[in-house]
């Protein structure tokens, strides 16, 4: 994760991104470089938009958000069911006629 932390730094910046550059950015904040994750993320962003990918992720993110939601909702509205058989707190039918 910190490789793409550098890799968008590097974006923003009106850099390349390079391998070299990751690198550099990743040590000068003190992290280690790892040479593989690097090399993986450059070859997986190859001709690659990253304001087109950041664009589908927040669109996936807000789909999912929306999931979830819908999801919440179904599950209020099964806890919200009468279940019904007289399942009354005070008696219901059961206790009589209600002058206590």
């Amino acid at each position: 994760m910190q490789e793409v932390a550098a890799y968008l730094l590097l974006k923003i910046a009106g850099k390349d991104a390079s391998a070299a550059e990751i690198t550099s950015v990743l040590e000068a904040g003190g992290a280690s470089a790892d040479a593989d994750s690097i090399a993986n993320l450059l070859a997986d962003l190859e001709g690659k938009d990253v304001n087109e990918i950041l664009k589908d992720g927040a669109e996936k993110l807000k789909d999912a958000a929306a999931e979830e939601v819908v999801e919440e909702k179904e599950e209020e509205k099964e806890e919200e069911m009468d279940l019904g058989g007289g399942m009354d707190m005070f008696g219901g039918d059961e206790a009589g006629d209600g002058n206590y």
